[in-house]
This record gives structure tokens, sequence and C-alpha cells, in this order.
């Protein structure tokens, strides 16, 4: 059984108490006999004790020292779980391998505080530059809506920032379901979501990623300006026209009404023509 504890503000900490949301977490994960789990901020237990009687391991990463001191007894009689007290943020890959029996954790599933949502999606994903070199299956996350929302988003929808592009070059995105404050204690004061992450080689390989990135700082600049506006800095109007008619990218483009596609094309597209970082 979970153990009840006070929630502290400064880990951003809301206890999961839905039955249905576990239940969905849980089928988002696909769990088998064999998987390695790792779960950051596993709180109370409460979705640790769910997933530990179905995969082969499970290593939980707890930055709060009370919570890892009660966790440690309460699954002391489960053999195929592995608490690290610390941060997953400063923690390296190969002190996770070490606490997994030398083996890399395959799945990720975890309900992760919100404030630092970025700074963990680049711990498990890498970046547009460079890529985790050991992918991992699905990365299950419960996270803000707003946040899945920008994650998940399509070509042209508002939600579209760099953010988007970023993820969804190095993996495919979507929303598994909503899930509103009240399945927390104490509720936040947002919507929240469960989202699933596979990462995945992007089929076009941007050649210069470094390139590739700093389109994405120009062009998500000033979202209300075209793009042509937002590149000014790095390409002058005329050539650039020239580049989004040669791509079949409209002129009057805005930076979040272009797929991943589009935006590697015109990175490669650039490079191809003498334009760099």
């Amino acid at each position: 059984m979970t153990f009840s504890a006070k929630t502290r503000k400064r880990f951003g900490q809301h206890w999961l108490k839905s039955e249905s949301v576990l239940a969905n977490i849980i089928a988002a994960a696909e769990l088998q006999a064999s998987d390695r789990i790792l779960e950051i901020g596993p709180g109370t237990g409460i979705l640790t004790q769910r997933m530990l009687p179905q995969v082969a391991e499970l290593l939980a990463i707890e930055i709060d020292r009370d919570l890892s001191r009660r966790l440690r007894p309460q699954f002391a009689d489960a053999a195929n779980f592995q608490l690290i007290e610390g941060d997953i943020l400063q923690l390296g890959w190969p002190q996770v391998a070490a606490a997994m029996s030398g083996d890399f954790p395959n799945k990720v599933v975890a309900n992760i505080p919100y404030y630092i949502t970025g700074p963990i999606l680049e711990k498990l994903l890498g970046t547009i530059a460079a890529p985790n070199p050991q992918p991992f299956d699905s990365i299950v996350l419960l996270v803000q809506q707003e946040i899945a929302d920008r994650l998940c988003a399509a070509p042209g929808s508002r939600a579209t920032g760099s953010l988007t592009v970023k993820v969804q070059y190095l993996a495919d995105c979507e929303i598994i379901c909503p899930v509103p404050p009240k399945a927390f204690q104490p509720p936040p004061k947002v919507m929240s979501a469960v989202i699933r992450l596979r990462p995945r080689p992007f089929p076009q390989v941007a050649t210069d990623p470094d390139l590739l990135e700093r389109l994405l700082k120009l062009g998500f600049g000033s979202k209300r300006k075209m793009l042509r506006n937002n590149l000014s800095a790095l390409i002058e109007r005329s050539p650039l026209l020239a580049l989004l008619a040669t791509l079949e990218i409209a002129e009057n483009v805005r930076a979040e009404d272009l797929s991943v596609t589009d935006w590697v094309a015109l990175s490669n597209k650039m490079l191809e023509e003498g334009y760099s970082s």
C-alpha cells in the first residue's frame, strides 16, 4: 500500500490518486515481463506498486529525502525494485545503468514535476544535435496539458512552437488522455495530460543540426511575424523567398505553419546554398 505524505512546493509535488488515470498510464506503457522501467519521482509509490509485478526491473529516482526513506521499506520485499535518492538531471546514464544490474532502462513511466518538464525531456530524448544514443522504446509522462498540446501539435496549430519541432524531430508524440485537477491531492491549478513519446530517428536528417536549432530560435522568435521577417538576421528576404519557392513553401508562411520535414528541408537547403549558423 502507498503511504500518505505532505507535498513540498519546491519539488512541485501533487499526488496522483485517480485509479482511472493510473490505469491509463499503465495501459499506455504497454508493460512486458522483460521491461526495465525508469520512474522519475515515484512520490508515494502509487504508480510504482502497480508496475512492479509486471516488469523485470524498476529503478525509481526520488529527489525528496524523506520520501526516499519511506519508499525503501515500502518495497523492501520487491527484488526487482531499486531506488536512487537524487536529481535525475544530475545523474549520468552510466549511474542509472549501474543501478539496474548494469543494463539500461528501456522505458520511462513517470508523473514528473511540471516545472522541470523541458529539462527532463532533453535529458530523456537528447537534442537535435545530440540525440540520446540509447533511445527508450517509449516514454509515458504525466505533464501539464498546455505542454502536452505543444509537444503533440500539428503544423498550423497555435500551440506549435520550437519545442514542438525539437521533440517531434526526436520522437513520435501522442496524447493518451486528459487529466483534471481533481485527480491529484492537492489539485494543481492547471489541467494535465498523459502523453506517450516513441523515440526514433527522423526520416530526413538535418545535415547541420546547429543551423536547424538557430532557425527554430529565430523562426519562433515572434510568432506574429511571417517567417521571412523572423529570419532576416540570418538570410536576406530575396534569397529566402527563392528558397521557400524551391521547397514549395508559401512566402507568407509563419513558423507554426511548417512541419518538421519543412524545417529540416529548409535548413538543409540553406546549408546547400551556402548559408550557415
